[in-house]
């Protein structure tokens, strides 16, 4: 268990409650509110402010970042990895392990600007001042970058104790951002709360990067403001901070106001906008296209007082996959073949309110391969150790070579997952040719959504779509023989590849079906070369639908009664070209040339 408060921590948290600032200290802010108060407080902390220089952060951080209060080891206390209801992932002695380079987390820690330095150009004494400057990660301190602070929808990256970069879904701002966890967020926001008022006369000459106002006051974007006001409220006061606080102010003399009297932030701000009202159900959810191990769905969007940001899709009673809140549609994939399935969606709002679950929407699922095994498959485990930067990157994995190249190893889509920018990833020569090949794709960073090229023996046999949301696609391949998959991003996107897999081809598709009652169905011939298919098998007349889906899982054809007369389907307008015939009885696939 996590020894949070010994009989020392209490009676440290007392003392240092008690350690705030000199008496008089904030006599000039009385009675004061809103932009007079915010540059009443400015002069204050302004007045006594020693610049020690960059380097001497190194030095205040043995005194104001040092973790008595959640494992009271004395190691360096960082927001990016401490844990503060367990085990810490790990832990950095202060002075030690000092970044430098790094590849992982743990590798080293460094100085982590919360207002990033490149908005104010490096420049003193704000490149400097401890008040908003922490020691964290290395790792987690470079995927933050210069994102501004928000509620992250869909996470891109997740630190080791949770802290996320990714989508927002805070109101008003749809960018990237970073999330800290919970019992960090007001800290963050009381840091840029210090940092906006100690410099608010700069602010009109610093980059915003989409969270600095351009003005004194309120001197933080809008959208930014009522993040903060709302982590603030959150996350009150910690003993940690206060003596943070007082360590920093022995170091640098000078205080954070908004530390030691949080009222101030509701007098200055007022108080964060709360939302309390509840997306209304998506409506009219409809299942369609399915394939032996997916099945689409859409619906009609919810409306909400802010703003939806995610829908929520459940498989029975479990959640199966959340997707944009801009989104209609989803693909609920990994599902088994000839089942059925029932399917509701739930929106969500950046507040955490949650609508009633839409209604009730059955699916079945279509018959799997027949006589199609599965011939490989690589979900990128033997890949190199995480790295950033894009470079040739070669392993090995079920007996098959793999290159990629302008390629990163870092990101994750399900596990592990490789990256191209502007490159390629290429299999050796791989046995029992190529029927179906199945890749899952995700967009990171910025960007736009297109396609990656996917070839077998250089030549191209279609495309894959790629978004900020985790995407699997199947592509109809029928390539014999020995093959070499080739998947090409021909953009400079920074896109993810994970979960690829094929199954094989030798030229023809199987015959025959077994269905549950054991009846047994033959399509002959196939492929069908005279616009006619016939079936053979038992009680044909009783069958009382068939539908001709083509290979992405569109409805080609519906035919009521079709063996009311005759066990022959008439095939023509059919182009050439994979289709599947599903009836109540069996389900199999056919070709048409």
């Amino acid at each position: 268990m996590k020894r949070i408060l010994s009989f020392f921590l209490l009676s440290y948290a007392f003392i240092n409650a008690f350690a705030q600032a000199p008496a008089g200290y904030y006599n000039a802010a009385n009675g004061l509110t809103a932009a007079p108060l915010k540059t009443a407080l400015k002069g204050i902390i302004e007045s006594g402010h020693v610049d020690h220089g960059y380097d001497g952060l190194w030095t205040a951080y043995n005194t104001t970042d040092r973790d008595y209060f959640y494992e009271n080891d004395g190691t360096v206390l960082d927001i990016y990895s401490e844990n503060p209801t367990g085990p810490d992932p790990y832990n950095y002695t202060p002075g030690l392990k000092k970044c430098g380079n790094y590849n992982d987390e743990s590798d080293c820690y460094n100085r982590e600007h919360i207002v990033p330095q490149s908005l104010f150009g490096k420049k003193s004494p704000m490149v400097a001042d401890v008040h908003f400057i922490r020691p964290t990660d290395g790792k987690v301190n470079g995927m933050r970058s210069n994102y501004p602070f928000g509620k992250v929808g869909s996470p891109s990256f997740t630190s080791q104790n949770q802290s996320k970069l990714g989508n927002s879904v805070s109101p008003g701002y749809s960018g990237t951002v970073f999330e800290p966890i919970d019992a960090f967020k007001g800290d963050v926001a009381r840091m840029i709360f210090y940092f906006v008022t100690r410099y608010e006369d700069k602010l009109s000459t610093f980059t915003t990067g989409s969270m600095l106002g351009g003005s004194a006051f309120p001197g933080l974007q809008p959208w930014e403001l009522q993040q903060l006001l709302q982590w603030h409220a959150m996350d009150p006061v910690s003993a940690a901070e206060i003596a943070r606080n007082n360590a920093s102010y022995t170091f640098q003399g000078n205080r954070n106001p908004f530390i030691d009297n949080p009222a101030y932030v509701d007098l200055i701000w007022g108080t964060p906008v709360v939302d309390n009202q509840a997306p209304t159900a998506p409506t009219n959810l409809t299942t369609n296209t399915p394939t032996s191990n997916s099945i689409s769905l859409s619906w009609t969007a919810s409306t909400d007082n802010v703003g939806v940001t995610s829908y929520d899709i459940y498989v029975g009673s479990t959640l199966k996959t959340s997707v944009s809140g801009t989104s209609t549609t989803a693909t609920v994939t990994g599902l088994s073949p000839l089942t059925s399935y029932t399917f509701y969606v739930i929106a969500k709002d950046a507040f955490g309110n949650t609508s009633p679950q839409s209604n009730i929407a059955p699916g079945t699922t279509l018959d799997g391969p027949v006589n199609v095994g599965n011939c490989g498959n690589e979900d990128f485990t033997n890949i190199p150790a995480n790295a950033s930067d894009y470079k040739t990157r070669t392993w090995t994995n079920n007996n098959v070579n793999w290159t990629a190249t302008f390629a990163r190893t870092d990101q994750t889509i399900n596990g592990k997952a490789i990256t191209l920018q502007g490159g390629d990833l290429t299999s050796s020569s791989v046995p029992g040719g190529v029927q179906i090949l199945t890749v899952t794709t995700q967009r990171k960073y910025n960007g736009g959504d297109a396609n990656l090229n996917v070839f077998v023996n250089d030549n191209l046999v279609g495309t894959v779509p790629y978004s900020a949301t985790a995407t699997t696609t199947p592509i109809n391949v029928n390539v014999t023989g020995n093959a070499v998959i080739k998947i090409v991003n021909p953009s400079n996107d920074r896109v993810a590849i994970d979960d690829l897999s094929w199954t094989c081809y030798s030229g023809s598709l199987a015959t025959s079906e077994t269905k549950k009652d054991k009846s047994e169905f033959t399509i002959y011939p196939n492929p069908v070369r005279n616009n006619e298919l016939s079936v053979k098998g038992e009680n044909l007349s009783k069958i009382s639908k068939a539908e001709i889906y083509d290979f992405s899982g569109k409805v080609i054809e519906t035919l009521v009664n079709p063996f009311k007369n005759s066990n022959k389907i008439n095939l023509k307008g059919l182009v050439r070209g994979t289709y599947i015939l599903k009836t109540d009885n069996f389900s199999t696939k056919f070709i048409v040339e």
